[in-house]
């Protein structure tokens, strides 16, 4: 491990500082991710700055009746926070299949938004990788790639973000905090992450130094509170994704009267289903007309030789979970 030095500031803006200071410097909360980057020789800062007793560490109500959750929260707290699991379930469902219990202790908010692929390549710094460096070429296209996206991937990297959370936070419209060298700014969860392009080196849109503070949820509402996180995997437990979905569906006399969809394990970022949400409103809540709207979403796959499966096994996920949430609705009114 390449030698780096450590320091703990006083308050964010000196933390900001730091970081602005120095390209090479990095932000440390849990370190769940960086620290086993940085062992495997992927990450090599000059410089950590650590932050985590900085950040806020509690859930607390907001003017228009959601939550604000400092981004030091850790995974496990957000996860069986009991306003969470009432308001917002598909949160807590999708923090809950994440990593161990051990990992989720120890994780925070912001630091779980922030993990780099697991894409083997990206991780073994003996072979190319175009996210780790520029134009030397991305190798799991014709390689190990049976977990790789097959949306949002460009020529340069077909690399999947691993995070569960932040899928469940795309369906339910969460807003991020973040504070860097030029102030404070929000931003959707959605305009977190960045598509590779021609350039997959950034995951983000995060500039230099900009820190995440924070994680807004919007009000709770019955949308919200009839959701559902669903993830396939190879093994029962602390296993990544194979494909998962976030999903949220509001029915009125049979029709979808509202409907959120995010799937995870797909894509480069957490894959927010818009065209399958707009082909679902108003129509009936039938397991037809879901499998149909999800295979309109998929219509922009480019699946490579190991992984097309996902296509089927995302339309089928989908189409199960939202039955599943129609299903619960309509026994629930005593239909």
């Amino acid at each position: 491990m390449k030698a780096f030095s450590y320091s703990r500031p006083d308050s964010v803006r000196d933390a900001v500082a730091g970081v602005a200071a120095d390209r090479e410097a990095k932000f440390l909360a849990g370190g769940t991710n960086l620290v086993d980057l940085m062992r495997l020789g992927v990450e090599r800062p000059d410089a950590l700055i650590d932050v985590r007793h900085l950040l806020g560490h509690d859930i607390e109500p907001t003017a228009d009746g959601g939550l604000l959750v400092g981004s030091g929260v850790a995974n496990s707290d957000l996860a069986v926070d009991p306003r969470v699991r009432q308001a917002y379930p598909v949160l807590s469902q999708a923090l809950l299949s994440g990593a161990s219990g051990q990992l989720r202790n120890a994780a925070t908010v912001g630091g779980n938004l922030l993990q780099r692929t697991r894409c083997v390549y990206f991780q073994d710094v003996t072979k190319p990788c175009n996210k780790r460096q520029p134009g030397s070429g991305c190798p799991a296209r014709e390689g190990s790639h049976r977990d790789l996206g097959i949306l949002g991937t460009s020529e340069a990297c077909i690399a999947t973000h691993p995070s569960d959370m932040a899928v469940a936070l795309a369906a339910v419209d969460a807003t991020v905090h973040l504070t860097g060298p030029g102030g404070e700014r929000t931003v959707r969860l959605e305009q977190l992450y960045r598509l590779p392009g021609d350039d997959p080196s950034r995951d983000t849109t995060l500039e230099h130094a900009e820190l995440i503070t924070a994680v807004q949820l919007p009000p709770p509402s019955a949308l919200y509170r009839s959701s559902r996180y669903r993830k396939v995997r190879d093994r029962a437990s602390f296993a990544f994704a194979v494909g998962s979905i976030a999903a949220a569906m509001v029915i009125d006399d049979g029709l979808v009267r509202e409907v959120r969809i995010a799937f995870g394990a797909v894509a480069p970022r957490p894959w927010r289903a818009h065209t399958a949400e707009d082909a679902l409103r108003g129509q009936p809540a039938d397991a037809a007309d879901f499998a149909a709207a999800i295979a309109a979403e998929l219509e922009l796959a480019e699946p490579l030789r190991d992984n097309a499966f996902k296509v089927d096994l995302t339309r089928r996920m989908g189409a199960a979970v939202l039955t599943e949430l129609a299903e619960a609705q309509q026994q629930g009114s005593g239909r």
